[in-house]
Parts: structure tokens; sequence; C-alpha cells
């Protein structure tokens, strides 16, 4: 699901190679209360539902935009209770034109 072009050169919407719709998307956030410099990426196709998330080091220089970064941390923590509820919550971002993110290195 991940192939393709960095998702941080190109934010978009791409196709999704398992079911080839354009709906595959992606969001990141860098959790505050992480021991070390952590990126936390959600990749998932909003027709198929399939998903793939990972966890690694947050590469240096990079800062990009996350509109659930102002909410308190509890209201994130509920938010993230659920995955389907969370990816739903994220496609109302997109449908809003809050997401894709921006970044910057």
């Amino acid at each position: 699901m991940t192939q393709g072009p960095s998702f941080f050169a190109d934010p978009g919407e791409r196709e999704c190679p398992a079911c080839g719709a354009t709906s595959l998307r992606a969001y990141f956030q860098a959790p505050a209360n992480a021991r070390r410099p952590t990126l936390v990426s959600y990749v998932w196709c909003r027709s198929c539902r399939k998903f793939v998330g990972t966890r690694a080091k947050h590469p240096e220089g990079l800062v990009f935009s996350d509109p659930l970064a102002a909410l308190p941390l509890a209201e994130q923590r509920e938010l993230e209770r659920s995955l389907v509820g969370f990816l739903d919550h994220l496609d109302r971002l997109w449908d809003d034109g809050v997401l894709p993110q921006t970044f910057a290195a």
C-alpha cells in the first residue's frame, strides 16, 4: 500500500494497489509523549478499507501540518480508541479539505 512516490512529496490521494480505486490516503503524526522522535503513519483506502500503520524514527527536519495536534490529548486518545472510528474521522477531514497534510523539510 505504500508503494510509489513518498506521501511527503505527493500527499494527495493515489491508486490503491488492492482495489484500484483512487482513494488511498495517508495521515502522519508525531506523538508528543513519545520517548524519542517518532513518526506514526496511517495509510488506508477509503474504498476497500485496507489499512497499514507504522511507527518509525521522525526524520530530522521534517515538519508538517497536523490538524489533530491542537486537540487535547484525552480527545486524541478517544478518537484513536477505535481504528474504524479514527479512520472515519480522518475521512471527514479529507472531505472537508483539512487533509491532506502539508510537509516541509
